[in-house]
């Protein structure tokens, strides 16, 4: 009987995987958003409609929150307490093409600093 052993560090390197859900943003990678004291910048503006993933990195001095809008307003999606030098993924299913807004909100205050975002087409459909 041969007996296989793992160290706990590559044990835990061979259950990590890649986050997401299978969807049209784990296809194409997360969108990073870049976040700053004053700003707030997306490696990419626009996604298919269907799961989209952000990473968001907070590279300010100050707590911040990432935020998107759907095109009637409501919030889509929310990830909060994104400490100086951290970073969180957050996924969201954006079912409808549109006009989505982002936020950046360092300090966890105020409408924060805006972007436009654009989701495009239909969600993909899963045939079974």
């Amino acid at each position: 009987m041969t007996l296989l052993t793992m160290s706990p560090l590559a044990l835990l390197a061979a259950c990590a995987g890649k986050s997401g859900s299978g969807g049209s943003g784990a296809k194409s990678g997360a969108i990073r958003v870049q976040a700053t004291d004053d700003t707030c910048k997306l490696s990419r503006t626009s996604a298919p409609a269907g799961p989209v993933s952000f990473k968001v990195v907070n590279e300010g001095s100050r707590i911040t929150e990432f935020y998107l809008y759907a095109p009637d307003g409501k919030v889509a999606g929310e990830v909060e307490g994104i400490g100086p030098g951290t970073s969180r993924t957050m996924t969201v299913k954006t079912d409808k093409a549109g006009s989505y807004a982002t936020a950046c909100k360092p300090g966890m205050v105020g409408n924060g600093i805006r972007g436009d975002f654009t989701v495009t087409g239909k969600k993909e459909q899963r045939h079974s």
